[in-house]
């Protein structure tokens, strides 16, 4: 059976503007305002799911989505490096910073290693498709980082393409096919559609 699934990035908040690893804060006005500017652009989908986060879910109910939570698509775990700003983290710590960027295997933060991330998005992604899914396919908003590592997985990249992916937020990412064999349409953004 032929599985669908959309990943919808979160919208923009504080966090992102400022270049912080993943806390969990909540969307800025702006995002708020863009996601429910985009509500008429989200696919339909036999299935709606949100990663845990406050920006996925804010993000789903801004697009007027009722979303299940799906621990599954929870953001990468960075542990104590989690709510701080990237500079200030490569300047505290610049040969931690260099080993996290430069091995997958490497989590010198305590948390979720590269590989590790990858290794459970992937799992989520390949338990989809079973004989309860619904017929018009998964979506789900989930967080950036998320998507990378649906995309890395899906297409059985090196772990270390996650890096030159760039995932915007409000951007519609989907793969199609099934365990093993992925198809991927990359970041086409919500934009409401226009009228004639």
């Amino acid at each position: 059976m032929t599985v669908r699934v959309m990943l919808i990035s979160p919208a923009m908040n504080a966090a992102l503007r400022e270049a912080r690893f993943d806390g969990d804060a909540p969307l800025d006005r702006s995002g708020r305002e863009r996601a429910r500017a985009a509500a008429d652009a989200v696919p339909p989908a036999g299935l709606t799911l949100s990663g845990p986060s406050e920006r996925c879910r804010e993000t789903a109910e801004a697009l007027g989505l009722a979303a299940r939570t799906e621990p599954a698509l929870s953001g990468w775990d960075l542990a104590r490096w989690s709510g701080r700003r990237l500079d200030d983290v490569a300047a505290a710590e610049p040969a931690r910073m260099s080993a996290w960027l430069g091995d997958p295997s490497a989590a010198p933060h305590g948390g979720e290693s590269l590989r590790d991330l990858v290794g459970r998005i992937g799992g989520w992604l390949d338990s989809l498709g079973g004989p309860d899914s619904p017929g018009a396919g998964f979506l789900a908003v989930a967080e950036a980082a998320a998507v990378r590592a649906a995309v890395v997985h899906g297409l059985r990249l090196p772990a270390e393409a996650f890096w030159r992916l760039d995932v915007a937020p409000l951007t519609l990412t989907e793969l199609s096919g099934r365990s093993g064999r992925w198809n991927v349409g990359l970041g086409r953004p919500l934009t409401a559609p226009t009228v004639r």
